[in-house]
């Protein structure tokens, strides 16, 4: 249970910080700004991997779990129970958002700058490049487990910070799912539900190739 708790604890930091990053940006026309919002998401997901990592291991992400269970670093019998967990907390920082900001219409919704192919291969390839990083950092030596929150709160910030503004850079379908219900916003979500699944699960056959031992193969 208390895995659980970490999980749901950390994915609502995680959606609450983020989107209320988004959120309190449009409420004050601009004050915390792309580049703000991209370290808040950065830095959130580095201060739980901290806070949480030894709990829960800190997936705060659906599409992470599932590719940690067919890497076979993952219980199967754990993944429905964290997948919810992540949405509840998502989903109650939605809810609060909204008491907070009733005016919001969006409250931090994921909705594709340009087409939908164009934002689902971004989605699909940043969340690819960021559960490669995690399954080498969390399943590495103890010096770089040390790092594991610098490295994937690093990947995170830097993919925001780049490709935010045309996909929204949300890698996470429990960051989009959680305000798109709240707020009714379902355009598009298929994107943000699909391509970071696909892009992490892709990660891991390549994680298993390169990390192979040669005399093995």
């Amino acid at each position: 249970m208390k895995k659980y708790i970490a999980e749901a604890i950390g994915t609502f930091a995680l959606v609450f910080c983020g989107t209320g990053a988004i959120i309190i940006n449009q409420e004050t026309n601009g004050a915390v700004s792309h580049v703000g919002i991209a370290i808040t998401f950065g830095l959130i997901v580095m201060a739980m991997i901290y806070a949480l990592g030894n709990i829960s291991g800190a997936h705060l992400n659906p599409a992470v779990s599932i590719a940690f269970v067919v890497a076979k670093r993952f219980p199967v019998k754990l993944l429905a129970p964290y997948i919810i967990s992540q949405m509840g907390g998502a989903i109650i920082a939605s809810l609060i958002l909204t008491w907070l900001f009733p005016g919001n219409l969006q409250l931090g919704s994921k909705l594709p700058l340009g087409i939908e192919r164009q934002s689902f291969v971004l989605e699909l390839i940043l969340t690819f490049f960021l559960m490669l990083v995690i399954i080498n950092v969390a399943t590495g030596s103890k010096e770089q487990g040390m790092f594991a929150g610098l490295a994937i709160g690093s990947t995170v910030l830097l993919e925001a910070m780049f490709a935010g503004p045309i996909c929204g850079a949300s890698m996470n379908p429990a960051r989009s799912l959680a305000p798109a219900t709240i707020s009714g916003h379902f355009e598009h979500l298929w994107i943000y539900l699909t391509a970071p699944t696909l892009g992490a699960i892709l990660a891991i056959p390549v994680w298993k190739y390169l990390s192979a031992n040669p005399n093995n193969q």
